[in-house]
């Protein structure tokens, strides 16, 4: 008697190995992506603790030390460049962010909610022009016009950096 179950098994199998195979030749680069945090370039930052990062994200630190209110500018919620912010530097669901931000605001704890950019380029052209701007973009996109911060010493392409 054969066994109907055994010739399904056998391609599922193969298939499913062909596809593990693919996906570990893909090289690096095509596997993560560098987000890079970009401000304003008069913010007279250079280099940020990724925990410092998290308290800027979060709204508990609210100004640059020269005191220039920090204005975040962050992408959807389908964007990955907001995925990153919030899950690696925040350590939250977009649901908890969410119910951050609305609870900040609620209780009159900040002026100001993150400002919804809706492009990689709409950010970088709105960090340019506004002063204490904060965003996240794809490392490749950034331009002129606009500073890329060291996060715990590090830059996008160095071993290490935190955030992909």
């Amino acid at each position: 008697m054969r066994h109907p179950h055994r010739l399904v098994a056998v391609p599922l199998a193969l298939l499913l190995g062909l596809a593990a195979a693919g996906m570990r030749s893909l090289p690096v680069a095509a596997q993560s992506t560098d987000i890079a945090v970009v401000v304003h370039p008069d913010v007279a930052v250079d280099n940020l603790a990724l925990t410092e990062l998290r308290r800027m994200l979060l709204g508990d630190r609210e100004f640059w030390p020269s005191g220039v209110r920090v204005t975040l500018l962050l992408r959807a919620p389908i964007a990955a460049e907001r995925d990153v912010a919030v899950r690696s530097v925040c350590e939250m669901t977009e649901a908890q962010f969410r119910q951050h931000w609305i609870a900040k605001v609620f209780r009159a704890e900040t002026p100001n909610s993150p400002k919804i950019v809706y492009s990689g380029e709409m950010a970088l052209d709105q960090a340019s022009r506004v002063p204490g701007a904060l965003t996240f973009v794809e490392a490749s996109a950034v331009g002129k016009g606009v500073k890329v911060l060291k996060i715990d010493g590090r830059l996008p392409g160095q071993a290490g950096y935190p955030l992909r």
